[in-house]
C-alpha cells in the first residue's frame, strides 16, 4: 500500500531531521542510532490517518505522530534494559552498545522530546493532547510492570493477561489515533470511537503475535518458532492451555516447562496445545477483538468506503509476520 510507504518515509525523514545536539555524544548518539533501526511506524501512521480522516492535512499531525513514535522508542530502550535484551531489529540494543546508565539517560531525553513535539500545537489543543498522552504514558508503565510481575507467577488469569496487553500495547495505538482526531477537530464521540478501534486492534494484534511466535513462518517472523515457550513466557496460548487442561495434562505442562531440551519442550507443548485446541480458541478470541475494532470503525465510516484505515486494518488482520 503506497500510503503506508509514503507516510513511513515521511516519519523516518522527520526523525532524521530532528535537532539533536552533538554533545555530549554518549547522550545523543544513542538517539541517532535508535532512529536508524527502522520499524513498522504503525503508531505514527495511525495518527496521520486519523487526522486525514477528519479533514486535516497529514502535515498538521506530523509533530503528534513524532511524539507517539519518540515515546514508543523511549519505552523500547527501557524495555530492552529490563528484559536484558541483546538485540532489537537485528542490531545491538542501546544498553549493550553503550551501557545501562547511558541507555536510561538517553531514553529519558526521548520522553522529553516527545513532549516538545506536542508543545508545538496551539494552546487550545495542547491541553487535550497532554491529557490523553499523560494518561497513556502512565498506563504503558502499568502494563510493563504487570508484564514483569507475571514473570514470577505460575498462574495468570485470561482477564489479567488481556488487561496487561491492553495497557502495554493497545493504549498507545488508541492514543495515536485520538491525537490525530483531536488535531483535526473531531468531536468527542468520534475521538472515543477511534480510540476504541485502536484499543481492540491492539489487543488483537498482540494475540496475533502470540500465535505467530509458535505457528508463524520463521523466515517471515524473523525468529525461531517457539521462542516464547523456550523463555517460559505466559502468553495467551499457555494461559488457555492451563485453563483447559485436566489434572494429568496440567502435570504434563508443568513438566514440559521445566524441560531443558528445547525441541522436546516445544514439540511436547505443541501436541498438548493441539489436543486442547488452544490455537483455535486463541484465534477465536483474536477475531472477536478484530470484529469489535471493525465495529468501532464502522460507526465512523462505512466499510465499503475502503479508506486507508480499512486497508491498514485488513493488512494487520491478514499479516503473517
Amino acid at each position: 500500500m503506497d500510503f503506508i510507504t509514503e507516510h513511513s518515509k515521511r516519519i523516518d525523514q522527520a526523525l532524521q531531521s530532528l535537532a539533536i545536539p552533538e554533545s555530549p555524544r554518549n547522550l545523543y548518539d544513542p538517539l541517532r542510532y535508535f532512529f536508524t533501526m527502522g520499524g513498522k511506524r504503525i503508531r505514527p501512521i495511525l495518527t496521520l490517518l486519523a487526522a486525514e480522516k477528519f479533514g486535516a492535512k497529514s502535515q498538521e499531525a506530523l509533530p503528534a505522530a513524532l511524539a507517539v513514535e519518540i515515546f514508543h522508542n523511549f519505552s523500547l530502550i527501557h524495555d530492552d534494559i529490563m528484559d536484558e535484551a541483546p538485540v532489537r531489529r537485528g542490531k545491538e540494543t542501546v544498553h549493550k552498545k553503550w551501557d545501562t546508565n547511558i541507555a536510561i539517560l538517553s531514553g529519558d531525553v526521548l520522553l522529553i522530546k516527545a513532549y516538545q513535539q506536542l508543545n508545538t500545537y496551539p494552546e487550545k489543543v495542547v491541553k487535550q493532547l497532554h491529557t490523553i498522552f499523560n494518561q497513556t504514558a502512565i498506563e504503558v508503565c502499568e502494563g510493563q510492570q504487570m508484564d514483569m510481575d507475571f514473570e514470577n507467577m505460575s498462574a495468570i488469569s485470561r482477564s489479567s493477561y488481556l488487561e496487561m496487553i491492553k495497557l502495554k500495547t493497545s493504549v498507545l495505538l488508541g492514543c495515536a489515533l485520538k491525537l490525530g482526531a483531536i488535531i483535526a477537530g473531531a468531536n468527542e464521540t468520534q475521538q472515543q470511537q477511534l480510540y476504541d478501534y485502536g484499543i481492540n486492534m491492539g489487543i488483537a494484534f498482540q494475540i496475533q503475535d502470540d500465535l505467530l511466535d509458535l505457528y508463524g513462518d520463521p523466515s517471515l517472523v524473523g525468529k525461531r518458532v517457539g521462542g516464547d515457550i523456550i523463555a517460559n513466557k505466559n502468553t495467551l496460548l499457555m494461559i488457555l492451555a492451563k485453563e483447559e487442561a485436566n489434572s494429568s495434562q496440567l502435570l504434563s505442562i508443568k513438566k514440559l516447562i521445566l524441560e531443558e531440551n528445547t525441541e522436546v519442550k516445544i514439540q511436547g507443548l505443541l501436541k498438548l496445545f493441539e489436543k486442547l485446541q488452544v490455537k483455535e480458541k486463541t484465534e477465536k478470541l483474536m477475531n472477536s477483538y478484530y470484529k469489535t475494532a471493525q465495529e468501532s470503525l464502522m460507526k465512523i465510516e462505512a466499510k465499503s468506503n475502503i479508506s486507508a484505515l480499512w486497508m491498514l486494518t485488513n493488512t494487520l488482520i491478514n499479516r503473517s509476520y
